[in-house]
């Protein structure tokens, strides 16, 4: 069985909107799986949600009521309840394009533990997040086995970050995540509720935590120091100054406290997408010959695309319109495919850190092998 599962807070009209689009989904289809649920966990909402007994396709619903918000760790009382092998993580104001996941879920090795969808905004363009082995928690599936096995979302990072601590603990136990663009999903990404100065005060705190958890320690400050930089300025950019304080000063008083789950260089490679982004430029000095590189679109772990690009010899510029080929400088895959294909449409040429073709899930397999 599938078990579809979501956390909502307060938003009973994008709740209503995903549920109904989760009524369309192909009952025949999930028979191969034994069929499918959903379960509703309400993050104690002022007015506790209403939820269908069954969709239209005669999914049942499990209504579970929370006496407090648990945030994203609300999937874990979800994922206790449920009865499905998989666990397809949504939020109430995401929803599924297609049924086509369900030919994914099918074919995934076993050693594969989570998959994350391609996850569209309105309009058109990628949810910013992930990595080539981190999900993001609006559009993912993940083995309900694996993810009780290593304890599911840790609590105490309320929203935010919280995929990777996941994520880590999915790839130290020996298994692999991956991405697939046959999953897709709609993330209507609803306002309500979405403070930037507490959005950027999670941000700060939970990747300085998942840092000092999982980091090599020859590393570890080095890590922290980029991440706090590139919040800085995003926090500038977004007004949210104090946030930015508040979480630096959590984070500083709390580092202390964090369990020490350090990485092996390699398997710390692998999680921050520095694999992926080697793989990927591997030999590109050699393709193009006294050629300038410039970096563009950067976002998530430029930092490590740019250790990268010099290990490899590369001569990199600051002027992306005086150079001959063009670097996206992220590792979240969906802002990455966004930005090759901003680029090609100009007719630049441009090199993605990330392997972007239909599966994702092929292109880490080929990865993971050579690490």
């Amino acid at each position: 069985m599938i078990s579809y599962l979501l956390p909502t807070r307060n938003r009973p009209e994008p709740l209503r909107e995903t549920l109904e689009a989760l009524g369309c989904l192909s009952g025949r289809r999930h028979q191969q799986f034994g069929g499918a649920e959903v379960i509703v966990v309400d993050n104690d909402s002022s007015s506790p949600a209403i939820c269908p007994q069954k969709l239209a396709n005669d999914f049942p619903v499990r209504l579970l009521r929370l006496e407090h918000n648990a945030g994203a760790a609300g999937r874990n009382a979800g994922a206790e309840i449920a009865a499905g092998n998989w666990l397809v993580m949504l939020d109430d104001d995401s929803h599924l394009l297609t049924d086509d996941h369900l030919d994914v879920l099918a074919e995934a090795p076993e050693d594969l533990l989570a998959i994350g969808a391609e996850i569209l905004l309105n309009d058109d363009s990628h949810e910013a997040g992930g990595l080539p082995e981190v999900i993001i928690g609006c559009g993912a599936a993940i083995r309900k086995d694996a993810f009780l096995q290593v304890g599911g979302y840790d609590a105490s990072f309320g929203f935010y970050v919280e995929e990777y601590d996941l994520c880590a603990k999915l790839l130290t136990s020996g298994g692999r995540v991956g991405h697939d663009r046959r999953f897709r999903v709609r993330h209507r990404k609803v306002p309500a509720g979405r403070d930037m100065n507490l959005i950027i005060e999670r941000l700060v705190r939970n990747n300085g935590w998942v840092i000092q958890r999982y980091a090599p320690k020859s590393i570890r400050q080095r890590e922290q120091d980029e991440m706090l930089t590139r919040y800085e300025c995003i926090a500038i950019r977004e007004n949210a100054a104090d946030g930015f304080a508040l979480g630096r000063a959590e984070l500083l008083e709390t580092l202390d406290r964090q369990p020490d789950r350090e990485m092996d260089a390699a398997l710390y490679a692998r999680f921050t997408g520095e694999t992926s982004a080697r793989e990927s430029f591997t030999g590109c000095a050699a393709i193009y010959p006294g050629v300038n590189f410039a970096m563009v679109a950067q976002g998530k772990n430029a930092s490590v695309i740019r250790r990268v690009l010099v290990d490899l010899g590369v001569e990199l510029v600051d002027d992306e319109d005086a150079a001959e080929v063009l670097v996206v400088g992220t590792l979240s895959p969906g802002p990455a495919l966004d930005a090759l294909r901003r680029y090609e449409s100009k007719g630049r040429r441009v090199i993605s850190p990330v392997s972007i073709t239909q599966s994702f899930a092929d292109n880490l397999t080929t990865a993971a092998s050579k690490v």
